[in-house]
């Protein structure tokens, strides 16, 4: 995978390199689909985003910095980390019926096979 680079700008107008963070994910495969297991803690569901882009899967996630109400970070030596992974995609797997579901840091994807590559049982008669 590539080194993600953003380049974001403070109030003062000066130039702050932050690299995104690569989150520790599990991937687990059953005969239905994978589930993805993304350790994302700090990340809210409204600054997490996922996406599909042709056979890549992107997930981006940021962290809010906590700051006390009414007043603006001009200076701070504390990073927030900002998360990023992509991960390519088998054509088996059916994209169009993914679930995510956010819960205590940990974002669970469930991705499951197309009907075409999930296992079936054959019924065999006797006769």
């Amino acid at each position: 995978m590539s080194d993600n680079k953003q380049v974001t700008r403070t109030g003062s107008g000066t130039e702050q390199e932050q690299r995104a963070v690569l989150p520790v994910v599990d991937v687990f495969e059953d005969a239905g689909g994978i589930t993805l297991l993304a350790d994302m803690p700090g990340v809210p569901k409204d600054l997490l985003e996922l996406k599909i882009e042709g056979d890549a899967l992107l997930i981006e996630g940021g962290v809010r910095a906590l700051t006390p109400e009414g007043l603006e970070a001009v200076y701070a030596e504390v990073r927030v980390p900002r998360y990023r992974r992509s991960f390519t995609l088998s054509r088996e797997l059916d994209t169009a019926g993914i679930e995510a579901n956010l819960k205590d840091g940990v974002l669970t994807l469930r991705i499951p096979k197309q009907a075409h590559a999930q296992p079936r049982r054959i019924a065999v008669t006797s006769g």
